[in-house]
């Protein structure tokens, strides 16, 4: 590929084999390339396509005719483009309309086309010099550059005769063909008119017609003399038939009207530009293609602009005062693109029959009355709490987007969130709420806000299914009406459409949207009848409820039972509906304003198919497999719906897609932001929950603007020449019980996102991000861990796991057909093809020798997404060895910006992916910024507490006006919002990655120690790599680590700590991934010898190191942030549970409540000690404390990083210990004097704080709810109050955990009887009836406490005298189940069962005995709990200190 500026590019083959010269152009259309190639307005042009992958769809059958003799899949009689050039291609397609491949039919029509092109590049090229010339020219066929432009390209693609269509319809309109597309044909006559189609020179100013249409067409107008002549003629003359003309028909108007046209700087092509009608204000979003516009300066008086361009202000549509004659620069026939234009045709035909004089703007649709800005002062912002499956992280970001926004246009915010952890409840900053409340989501509490702060606005739309369901609450009780409050964005009203499933299916209906068939009951009865109707399988989904929890697919009436049941216990209403497993899943994101401006700004299509829920799919964007068809037809409805429920702001639209034909129904609208909102926010660089804010004001579309480009309108449809891919992160490893299966209640505990250019690159990228432990898309599987030897890998793939991926990579491995694995997983055969793609990559690897692989083979397998170590492995090197072969073979990756429109205007922001499928950098690197890494993906033991600490750093790092480069994978965090850094890398954090970034940025240094276990683990290999690791030297990092290394060092300084011995066999476990990985408790020899194992497998190069565990120790941690090894800044906080409780599961009390002073001091003393290790920033200490019988202090394990009680001690003492931590990595001055060093402690004495772990119990079916070493909360919530009781009563409601008000089931272990027989008294004393289990029965009777006994779950009911466990349940008689274990509890099965009963029934569940004595101290003395803010709390603090 020659440019005439001299730039040359190599490509690959693909079209005919020969030399071509034009025009260079490009698209920014991410589909319909079969309708693109035939658009005879790129006659003379050579298409650049900056959809990254093209052909995946095939080629239909080109020959096919419609109803009235057209080609019926193309736009013309053949492909009308000189040539092609695209990034990647696929020769092997998957579409049911296919035929054949692209490469084919290019070379059947002799068009030549190229793979391997840097189409960024290129696009780049052409935007910024306007015409650019270029030519495809193979070896041996030389070929001069010409310009075709100066030829008439019209008269080259119109017709040569005069073509009747519609013979017999009553309306007659002349359509001058100057290339002329079909389907502007099929839309006239289906309207009713006989269509003669003329040349673009026949004289039809003596014809007699009802109406004349002007088509569009290639080149320059002023080439076509003779047609200009006969439009001048028919303006002259006064004919009073209408006038419609597209795209070169309207500059062919108003050039014959007197206007002049010009050459445009960059020409409109692509599906996504956004048009105003200059009558009424609306917007559209139109496809285009045309290098010429008219001088709307240039207009006669009688003539004015319809439309314009919302992005560049050129002319795009113009009309007569007088007569009917109105253009568009545009093309309203939308084929490929949208079809929001469509009713211009309609406006024609309506001018037509309507009587002379009729106005352009009468027969136009009427816009939504315009609307002023909603008027309001101070706004509530309900956040979502504590993550959670289903409701995680992209609410801390959404939340932070809205505020953000409502703090740009001078609205005052007050945010309701019990999320601690979470960067929106930060207090203090630019981009934070003017109050912040910690306290629970539930009507109650938001009232009493409401009462406080008085606001006049509040948002639902930001906080999950919490905040929606809360609101809906309060609308229903009158709160908002009665105290004045608007709700912001989409009405309740709709929200209700949405989430009642009745309500849901009527409104569908009413607009003859398709739904599967389907019953909405609130009945177990009603639900099996209406399984009995619809046929099973059946699907079920509860209304109101997120991340599909409560649905799943009933294979037969005992499923539909047992599913409905648990179902019943969260919602009184689910809607039982017709399975459509096996149909693909797509997914758009739209957006509307309050004058209905609609646009879609990301659609997804799920690898997975129908059956698994979207959250536990990879999902890739833009959609690969489908057809411009089938994008066009969703995106038809998804506007259609979203304006018939009246939603204003954002919405999530799930369609279940027949693979074979158009067959569809909506599955569902959700109404808000969603985990598939943040995902498109970062996969396209749409801040859609801040436009959603500013729409929430009343703000219209056009008038904001795309903060990408800093030029153009917020009212567009991004365009990706990238490829992103989704892949979520299970731990369900960590869970004994749990399934692996995955279905449609949602199971993963977080995701990431990778960006690429091939989709290969995107996919093994994101497979790598998900897991340090993963290299690729291989047939291991993670952790290590090996296949059994009898693996079935044909079941592996019929059930959806959270290892099918892995078992495809064997099954293609082990040979299994493609066809055989798509019928196993329903899964496109394109995506398989591609993983096939993959894993022949890898074999070919292996068959080469390191010294002579060669460069073209090692550059193509960088392209498909292989690891430096992944490629090592193949040619049997190390890591290091690899890279350093490549780097010798100068195989180096490119540097590419995500910017929203696909290179067609310039990014003002840095937000950067690295591919090696390019062939130059978009941006420069003189900044030498200072690297932070992020946290990755959120899973058990890292979550958004890092992104908190992550955000805080670079906060800090930008005060100081230091240049920053972020590093991050995880699309639901703060920290990869491109307005947080100076350039934010959206990649891998790995060895690889990172040293690709450093090395290329030349940065300052890297800090790893405000991201959690992930960086952390990296220090040592980034250090010997020649990486300055800021703060704490990363050799003693290591040491740290290493738990027998750091049992040593403890030893040597004689600081106190459990006996311990390391054991090679490889039970503390070095460098775990901050959750207790493979981190366990064990009371006799078969528990030894089955978690050895366990820990072997999860730490091969590090010894196991056991420990003597202390029972009925206490214990306390330490957040501290120290300088050259002195601590400056620290806080102490103690767990509620005794030790043995992971810290991730354990609820935090701040300031410690039962440890003296005494030993608060000695506990100092050991963190002193621990500062041995040097610190320069971030660390965490554990100590365990007992005071039985006599006072013992012992260390156990000191975290030379942030650690996730980071936020809560912060935002509880009002001071950000990660501020201070990033001004000592940096060696910035720091004023001890005012901060809690070891001598100067700050200890709130007027209030408490109260962190309380979030568990995700419920979507773990078949899960043990007990507490362990190894970590299984989710989230975390904290709250404040002026004493323990009422700060843990409100952390503890924040949870979701609901107060009794019935009766309460006990099952205590023996040996806790003495412990907690005042509890079970004074819970009798306050009034609940209490039921036990046997041994607790006779425990609580012969202590003459009343008591009701209760049989074992799987006990027959013949005693009587015994209340059956199942009929307590089903009664609702208890609301709290107490139920205290140990491991040599009797009846270990039906203690479970009771467990796992309550939870599956929505039934609070306390199981450790701390906690339960609490719990009861606290409904005793807790008194009313009061509403306050942190804030108040401090400043009360202050003054008593004063």
């Amino acid at each position: 590929m020659c440019l005439c500026n001299g730039t040359k590019m190599k490509g690959y083959s693909f079209g005919h084999p020969s030399s071509t010269a034009g025009e260079v152009v490009f698209n920014t259309g991410l589909a319909g390339c079969t309708e693109s190639l035939t658009d005879p307005s790129y006659h003379g042009q050579i298409l650049t396509m900056v959809n990254p992958i093209i052909g995946n769809g095939g080629v239909p059958d080109t020959t096919a005719l419609d109803e009235m003799g057209l080609c019926r899949f193309l736009e013309s009689d053949g492909i009308k483009v000189s040539g092609l050039l695209v990034l990647d291609y696929s020769n092997e397609y998957s579409h049911w309309r296919a035929v054949k491949p692209l490469g084919q039919w290019l070379k059947e029509e002799k068009v030549p086309a190229l793979y391997g092109i840097d189409t960024r590049m290129l696009s780049k090229i052409i935007r910024d010099k306007g015409t650019v010339l270029g030519k495809i020219e193979f070896e041996g066929q030389p070929v001069e550059f010409l310009d075709p432009n100066k030829r008439n390209l019209i008269a080259e693609v119109s017709t040569k005769e005069v073509k009747v269509y519609g013979k017999g319809n009553p309306l007659k309109v002349v359509a001058v063909d100057c290339g002329l597309k079909h389907n502007a044909i099929r839309l006239l006559v289906k309207r009713g008119a006989e269509v003669h189609l003329v040349p673009w020179n026949h004289d039809f100013t003596g014809m007699d017609y009802d109406g004349l249409f002007i088509s569009g067409g290639p080149g320059d107008p002023v080439q076509a003399q003779e047609l200009i002549e006969n439009v001048r003629k028919v303006l002259e003359n006064n004919r009073q038939e209408p006038l419609f003309g597209i795209s070169l028909g309207s500059l062919i108007t108003g050039l014959a009207a007197g206007a002049s046209s010009y050459k445009m700087p960059m020409a409109n092509r692509g599906q996504n530009q956004p048009v105003v009608n200059m009558i009424n204000g609306q917007a559209f979003i139109t496809a285009q293609n045309h290098g010429y516009a008219i001088d709307s300066d240039t207009l006669p008086s009688d003539w004015k602009p319809l439309f314009v361009n919302a992005n560049d202000q050129t002319n795009e549509g113009i009309m007569h005062e007088n007569k009917p004659i109105f253009t568009a620069q545009f093309y309203p026939d939308g084929n490929p693109g949208p079809t929001d234009t469509e009713f211009l045709f309609d406006s024609f035909i309506s001018l037509i029959k309507k009587e002379k004089g009729t106005s352009i703007a009468s027969v136009l649709p009427k816009a939504t009355a315009a609307t002023s800005r909603v008027e309001v002062s101070k706004v509530l912002i309900l956040g979502s709490g504590g993550l959670s499956i289903g409701q995680a992280g992209e609410f801390d970001y959404s939340g932070s987007q809205a505020v953000k926004a409502m703090k740009e246009e001078n609205v005052k915010t007050v945010l309701m969130n019990p999320n601690i952890a979470s960067v929106q409840t930060n207090e203090v900053g630019l981009k934070q709420a003017d109050t912040v409340y910690f306290l629970p989501i539930t009507p109650h509490f938001v009232t009493e806000v409401i009462k406080a702060e008085r606001p006049d606005g509040i948002i639902l739309g930001m906080g999950g299914q919490t905040a929606l369901n809360c609101g809906v609450e309060l609308f229903k009780c009158g709160i908002l009406q009665e105290y004045g409050v608007k709700v912001l964005g989409t009405s309740v009203e709709s929200i209700m459409a949405t989430e009642d499933r009745q309500m849901f299916s009527d409104k569908l209906n009413e607009i003859n949207e398709k739904i599967a068939p389907s019953f909405a009951v609130e009945s177990i009865a009603d639900a099996l009848e209406a399984a009995e109707k619809i046929g099973y399988p059946v699907m079920i989904r509860s209304a109101y409820a997120l991340g599909g929890l409560g649905s799943g697919l009933c294979l037969d009436k005992e499923q539909l039972l047992d599913l409905g049941t648990k179902a019943f216990a969260m919602t009184n209403q689910i809607l039982v509906e017709k399975s459509v497993a096996g149909w693909k899943e797509i997914e758009y994101e739209v957006v509307r304003d309050a004058v209905d401006n609609c646009i879609t700004v990301c659609n997804m299509e799920n690898v997975d198919a129908m059956g698994v829920h979207t959250g536990d799919s990879v999902v890739v964007a833009p959609s690969q497999t489908l057809s411009n068809e089938e994008l066009q037809m969703l995106r038809e409805s998804t506007i259609k719906v979203v304006r018939h429920l009246n939603i204003v702001g954002e919405c999530n639209i799930q369609y279940a897609l027949n693979p074979t034909s158009l067959e569809y129904c909506i599955i569902e609208v959700n109404a808000r932001l969603s985990r598939s909102s943040a995902l498109a926010s970062k996969a396209t660089g749409y801040p859609l929950a801040f436009i959603a804010a500013k729409i929430a004001l009343g703000i219209p579309l056009p008038e904001m603007e795309n903060v990408v480009s800093g030029k153009t309108t917020a009212c567009f449809e991004p365009s990706l020449d990238y490829i992103v891919t989704k892949v979520p992160r299970w731990d369900l490893d960590r869970f004994q019980g749990a399934s692996s299966k995955i279905g449609s209640s949602m199971k993963s505990v977080g995701e990431v996102m990778a960006i690429g250019r091939t989709f290969e690159e995107s996919f093994q990228k994101a497979l790598r991000m998900c897991h340090p432990s993963v290299d690729g898309f291989t047939s291991c599987l993670p952790m290590n861990k090996d296949w059994p030897s009898d693996v079935d890998v044909r079941k592996e793939l019929a059930e959806a796991s959270s290892i099918r991926l892995h078992a495809m990579g064997k099954a293609l491995e082990d040979n299994m057909s493609i066809d055989d694995i798509h019928k196993l997983t329903a899964i496109d055969k394109w995506f398989i093809y591609k993983m096939h793609d993959i894993v022949k990559m890898e074999k070919y690897l292996k068959s080469l020798h390191r010294e002579t692989i060669p460069e073209e083979s090692l550059r193509r397998a960088k392209q498909m997404g292989f690891s430096d170590k992944q490629i090592g492995k193949c040619l049997g090197i190390s890591e290091a060895r690899s890279r350093d072969l490549r780097l010798k073979k100068n195989i180096t990756p490119w540097v590419k910006q995500i910017d929203t429109l696909a290179g067609e205007y310039p990014a003002v922001t840095n937000y950067l992916y690295v591919t090696y499928n390019g062939q130059e950098h978009d941006v420069k690197f003189d900044d030498h910024g200072m690297m932070v890494l992020g946290c990755g993906p959120y899973h058990i033991g890292s979550s958004v507490e890092f992104d908190w600490c992550a955000v805080s750093c670079i906060r800090t790092l930008r005060q100081l006006c230091k240049k920053t480069v972020v590093v991050n994978c995880n699309p639901e965090t703060v920290s990869t919002d491109f307005d947080e850094c100076d350039r934010l890398y959206f990649d891998e954090l790995t060895l690889e990655r990172i040293l690709d970034i450093y090395q290329q940025e030349a940065c300052d240094g890297c800090i790893i120690s405000v991201g959690g276990q992930i960086p952390n683990n990296l220090a040592v290999p980034l250090y010997k790599n020649g990486v300055e690791i800021m703060g704490t030297h990363p050799l003693q990092i290591d040491r740290a680590e290493d738990r027998s290394v750091f049992s040593t060092v403890l030893d040597q300084l004689q600081v106190a700590q459990a006996p311990w011995k390391a054991v090679d066999s490889l039970i503390f476990l070095s460098f775990s991934l901050s959750s207790g990985s493979a981190m366990n408790v064990v009371y006799n020899e078969k528990e030894m010898k089955k978690f050895l194992a366990e820990a072997t497998r999860v730490s091969q190069d590090h010894p196991v190191v056991i420990t003597k565990f202390i029972e009925g120790a206490r214990e306390v941690e330490t957040d501290a942030v120290a300088k050259n090894g002195e601590v400056i800044c620290h806080a102490v906080s103690e767990h509620v549970e005794d030790a043995g409780v992971h810290s991730g599961d354990a609820t935090l009390m701040f300031p410690v409540q039962t440890i003296s002073q005494g030993a608060l001091e000695k506990v100092s003393t050991k963190v002193i000690a621990g500062m041995w290790f040097l610190t320069f920033g971030p660390s965490n200490v554990f100590d365990f404390i007992s005071q039985n019988p006599c006072l013992l202090i012992l260390v156990i394990e000191c975290n030379l990083r942030a650690s996730r009680s980071f936020p809560f001690v912060s935002k509880s003492l009002g001071l950000d210990f990660i501020d201070v931590a990033a001004k000592v990595m940096t060696g910035e001055q720091i004023h001890k004097s005012i901060l809690p060093t070891l001598e100067t402690p700050m200890i709130p004495s007027e209030y408490v704080g109260i962190k309380a772990p979030m568990f995700s119990w419920p979507r773990l079916r078949d899960v043990d709810p007990v507490l362990r070493c190894e970590m299984a909360s989710t989230g975390e919530v904290a709250c404040f109050g002026g004493n323990v009781h009422s700060a843990f009563l409100k952390a503890m409601l924040s949870t979701g955990f609901r107060l009794p008000q019935k009766g309460i089931l006990l099952g205590i272990e023996h040996s806790f009887h003495p412990k907690f027989l005042d509890e079970a008294q004074q819970l009798h004393s306050q009034g609940f009836k209490l039921y036990a289990t046997e041994g607790t029965f006779n425990w609580l009777s012969g202590n003459n406490i009343p008591v009701s006994p209760v049989a074992w779950p799987t006990q027959p009911d013949a005693d009587s005298t015994l209340v059956p466990f199942g009929k307590l349940i089903k009664d609702g008689s208890i609301d709290l189940v107490i139920n205290l274990p140990n491991n040599n509890t009797k009846f270990v099965h039906e203690n479970f069962l009771i467990r796992r009963t309550a939870v599956d029934s929505g039934i609070s569940l306390l199981t450790n005995l701390q906690v339960a004595k609490l719990f009861t101290e606290a409904i005793k003395y807790s008194g009313k709990l009061d509403c306050k803010s942190l804030f108040h709390y401090r400043k009360f603090n202050a003054s008593k200190g004063a």
